[in-house]
């Protein structure tokens, strides 16, 4: 089995971007765009004012899956710029993919008898629901106290260990989704319709999951340190 080769500071951003297309999206997450020229990931992100470190951290768990940073690692990575990437990427569900998937639906199932493109749709407005109450759960109640952590100081009536029991994959529902088109969504034409929509859920899945690996492995360990260290 090949060696796996993680991203490096040096390593050209272009590369980076084409050895997984996956990473795109996330560009704008970082303040990034595309245009990257010849520039390593070092001088694209000391050029933009990206922690690079965190970049990279993040691209390499996108790409590799069994890739995890180590402690000291985790510990060194910036509280607040990583706050900040999470919060981008509820923007991107929010107010890009899920919007996106929603009216691609509509178009789908629009001329379908009206109670299965209710089943449809509610099934995905249902998952949205519970992605939104998700998303605001952290950042009304998670993000806060972590920085509230990062002044020095610690709530008794919350610890992070109540957001790691609770934290629920809100990717599960995309699957059941993804698996009713699958069975029960009769192509109209040749079907490519309703194969870019499924390609869409499938993405956005892998992105969620990512997302919630991050929180996991990153940001709650981050967080249990400050929770020793905070009065």
């Amino acid at each position: 089995m090949p060696q796996r080769k993680l991203f490096s500071p040096d390593d050209k951003m272009s590369d980076i971007l084409q050895s997984n297309y996956r990473l795109l999206p996330l560009l704008p997450r970082f303040g990034l765009t595309l245009g990257v020229g010849e520039k390593t990931a070092r001088q694209l992100c000391r050029e933009k004012g990206v922690d690079c470190t965190l970049m990279l951290t993040i691209f390499n768990l996108y790409t590799h899956p069994d890739y995890l940073p180590t402690v000291g690692q985790v510990a060194a990575l910036p509280l607040e710029d990583l706050l900040e990437y999470l919060l981008s990427s509820h923007r991107y569900y929010r107010q890009d993919r899920i919007p996106h998937i929603r009216q691609h639906l509509e178009q789908i199932v629009a001329p379908r008898p009206d109670a299965e493109a209710r089943v449809m749709l509610g099934f995905f407005d249902q998952y949205a629901r519970e992605v939104a109450q998700h998303l605001d759960y952290e950042e009304n109640t998670v993000f806060p106290y972590i920085r509230t952590l990062s002044q020095g100081r610690k709530s008794p009536q919350y610890d992070i260990s109540v957001f790691e029991r609770n934290h629920t994959d809100i990717e599960e529902k995309l699957s059941d989704l993804s698996s009713i088109l699958i069975k029960y969504l009769t192509p109209s034409g040749d079907g490519s319709q309703e194969n870019e929509i499924l390609l869409d859920l499938y993405l956005l899945g892998e992105d969620i999951a990512r997302h919630t690996l991050i929180e996991d492995k990153i940001l709650v360990p981050l967080a249990g340190e400050l929770e020793k260290q905070a009065q």
